[in-house]
């Protein structure tokens, strides 16, 4: 299993690989450890045809294998109805809207934290450093008038 850190950038990559093939409806579902998930995460988005659902796969895998993560299992590419890429800490499926209706994800892990891409892709805040104390007010002189 991947570190926490490492494993929400390698999410945030997948994401943002999605949003650049203009993927739609994009979703992440964060599984509870008791569900009898396989996984942690699943990456959701959907496509308008099946040559925007094939590029939005290509363009995970290709992002993804960049930072030397390799899809463990791959379905339904051909199809293009739905496409599933196990990196095992984590699933991205990509759908035809009509297979995502069908099949409603969402629904079947109704238990899961359901999260926007904006959640991920938040850089964390920098702690401020504790600002020092300013001297008190002085007090305004008396001028002789």
């Amino acid at each position: 299993m991947a570190a926490k850190t490492d494993l929400k950038h390698q999410i945030n990559e997948a994401i943002l690989a999605c949003q650049e093939k203009q993927a739609e409806q994009l979703t992440i579902l964060e599984l509870e450890q008791g569900s009898g998930a396989f996984t942690d995460y699943f990456v959701m988005c959907s496509g308008t045809n099946p040559r925007q659902i094939q590029a939005i796969a290509d363009a995970v895998d290709e992002r993804l294998e960049r930072m030397g993560l390799r899809v463990t299992h791959q379905e339904g590419y051909k199809q293009a109805e739905w496409v599933l890429l196990d990196y095992v800490d984590f699933v991205v499926h990509i759908f035809s809207e009509k297979a995502r209706q069908f099949y409603d994800l969402e629904r079947l892990w109704k238990s899961a934290k359901r999260m926007e891409p904006a959640e991920l892709l938040a850089k964390p805040k920098k702690a401020r450093a504790p600002r020092a104390k300013t001297a008190a007010p002085r007090k305004p002189r008396k001028t002789k008038a």
